[in-house]
């Protein structure tokens, strides 16, 4: 299984419908690709015809789709269906090494972002790195069709949040990700639109596949993940989000990624 891989000069920024050419115009069926991209890069929407594990090596980034919004610190990686319209910003500098595998080797159904462990990285570093231009194809068959086999087994973690459709519902909910409040209630949405608190629960479940709740709690975790890359005080970032206290911050920090605060800065990002 050949595996074709980027020769990794780093390109401008304004170079990425280069990679995108290279991506659709490559006939091996595994791609690998890595890149740094600075702080502030957006990435304009685009698709592939493969499907795509976006891995953040280092950095945060921002991923859109019409439907949603996926945010990917470091350690997790995005699994990205074929087809699927998508658009990066950076938060911080990222370096990012991605996969793409022809639809019969991989095919999902959504994204999702998922925890990157241990061997997973180490078999995409070692698919991505020039260095291993001269790898045979029998090794590139078996680290392939090992990454495969774990991608399976990865931890998906809740970091997408589902935007609605409904263009008012939808401005709410961007106001909320740039003054984020654990505090927000149905009712205080629910007046903002002009509708009862019924009505406005079924619209917003109809609108994103969850509750209320639910979205805003995910979406202050979201919003957190950013100001803790770059170093802000967990308490800080737990008392700008609305929650009374850190201890109740940690709590939902740790449901949505498994490891409070001060491990996962410490695990993924070396504070």
């Amino acid at each position: 299984m050949p595996i074709r891989r980027y020769p990794l000069p780093q390109l401008p920024d304004d170079d990425h419908f280069r990679n995108l050419d290279w991506v659709e115009t490559g006939n091996a069926p595994v791609l690998a690709l890595g890149r740094d991209y600075n702080a502030g890069l957006l990435v304009p929407f685009h698709k592939h015809t493969r499907t795509q594990l976006w891995w953040a090596r280092g950095g945060v980034v921002l991923m859109r789709t019409e439907r949603g919004r996926w945010m990917v610190p470091p350690g997790h990686a995005l699994l990205i269906p074929a087809g699927v319209e998508h658009s990066a910003e950076m938060i911080s500098d990222v370096r990012m090494h991605s996969i793409y595998f022809a639809p019969d080797l991989l095919r999902a159904e959504r994204p999702m972002v998922m925890e990157i462990n241990p061997l997973a990285g180490s078999l995409v570093d070692a698919l991505v790195s020039v260095e291993n231009e001269a790898m045979s194809e029998r090794r590139e068959q078996l680290v392939t069709d090992l990454l495969l086999e774990e991608i399976g087994r990865l931890q998906e973690r809740p970091l997408g949040l589902p935007f609605p459709r409904d263009e008012k519902l939808a401005a709410l909910c961007r106001q909320f990700l740039q003054a984020p409040s654990a505090a927000a209630s149905i009712d205080q949405w629910a007046d903002r639109l002009g509708l009862s608190r019924r009505s406005f629960t079924r619209l917003f479940r109809n609108e994103t596949g969850v509750s209320f709740v639910t979205w805003r709690q995910q979406a202050c975790i979201f919003a957190s993940l950013p100001l803790l890359a770059d170093g802000e005080p967990i308490i800080n970032v737990a008392l700008d989000a609305g929650y009374e206290n850190v201890a109740a911050f940690t709590t939902m920090f740790r449901r949505m990624l498994g490891s409070p605060p001060s491990v996962y800065l410490k695990t993924y990002l070396g504070q």
